[in-house]
């Protein structure tokens, strides 16, 4: 497609040849940058200063965030670019390393992430499971007009894969130009944040409210995993203090109470959400003893980090999921405004 686009301008006049060529390479270079998503580019990605780019994804910046994601200092949402969720985890990380925190990986940084040497991406076939559905055509933006739906189940076959393999929907569709993710059987390229096996359980958890991140320590107090969140709003900012899980419910239903005040939530009445990934509060619940906040998934993993929350501690669903796996009920929950964010 390239060279019948540079071939249709080779017939320009002279006089017009700076515009032509401006336009050639213009035109050109977008096949070339689509191609660059490749598995042999992004399984060979190395770090450079040209390497990242915050507006689109790079073979460096999906295998970075890959590598990040499987040392359970999540990215969130894998998309290939370097936005501020992958630089909170890539700084985390150094922290964890004894190394200065910074927002490019150093070379020792990067050394230690790429022992893991194994491919970032992995070929997967499209189950029954995966498009049996049902599908909500439509979610509502709503909370009253979700009352009554049976479950708040996937919109497409696409949103639910690109969950399931951690990744945006987009960096989904990018890897796989001109699938539909509705067929069983076929083969689709997705992100391999891999199976290490169970993560060490957290002997406390920190929510920093200014970083908006949520962490996990050991018993020697070392930093073993690490999360982007959504921590409160101006509306309803969370609690500062010290807490404990109290219990973790998976699949939870969503109860709304009108003391709440929700703003853009109207009812004068208490209300049921079913479960569902797109559930308000997402697949999983840990509960607080702070009364009526909790650590919970999302239906938007996207905007985790990017937009308020109700109070609540808010991650990605497969974050939640790994963090509620990681405590038990009476494991410490500090809330801390850590200045150094």
């Amino acid at each position: 497609m390239a060279l019948q686009r540079t071939a249709r301008f080779e017939h320009c006049a002279c006089s017009a040849s700076r515009l032509c060529l401006a336009l050639i390479i213009a035109l050109a270079a977008t096949p070339l940058q689509a191609a660059s998503l490749t598995p042999d580019a992004i399984n060979s990605a190395e770090f450079s200063p040209k390497a990242f780019s915050s507006e689109k994804p790079t073979p460096f910046g999906v295998r970075l965030q890959v590598l990040l994601a499987r040392a359970h200092f999540s990215p969130g949402e894998i998309d290939g670019k370097f936005g501020e969720n992958a630089k909170k985890a890539l700084r985390g990380y150094a922290e964890a390393q004894q190394s200065p925190p910074s927002d490019k990986p150093s070379d020792d940084v990067w050394q230690k992430l790429k022992t893991d040497d194994r491919a970032a991406l992995a070929n997967y076939t499209i189950t029954e499971k995966d498009v049996a559905g049902p599908f909500l055509h439509h979610l509502p933006s709503r909370m009253e007009d979700m009352k009554h739906i049976p479950k708040l189940s996937y919109t497409s076959p696409r949103e639910g894969l690109a969950e399931k393999f951690h990744m945006s929907e987009a960096l989904l569709a990018s890897l796989n130009p001109g699938q539909h993710f509705d067929r069983a059987g076929a083969s689709i390229v997705v992100v391999d944040t891999g199976d290490t096996g169970p993560a060490a359980k957290a002997a406390r958890v920190e929510v920093d409210k200014n970083g908006q991140v949520v962490k996990l320590f050991d018993r020697s107090n070392a930093l073993i995993g690490f999360y982007p969140a959504t921590v409160g709003s101006e509306e309803k900012p969370s609690p500062t203090g010290a807490f404990k899980v109290t219990a973790i419910n998976h699949n939870p239903t969503y109860r709304y109470n009108p003391a709440y005040h929700f703003k853009g939530v109207h009812a004068r009445k208490p209300f049921e959400i079913k479960p569902g990934p797109n559930n308000p509060v997402g697949t999983v619940w840990i509960n607080l003893s702070a009364q009526g906040y909790g650590i919970h998934g999302t239906p938007n993993p996207g905007k985790v980090s990017k937009a308020a929350s109700h109070g609540c501690v808010r991650l990605t669903n497969w974050d939640a999921e790994q963090v509620a796996s990681r405590v038990s009920k009476g494991t410490p929950v500090d809330f801390v405004d850590d200045p150094r964010s």
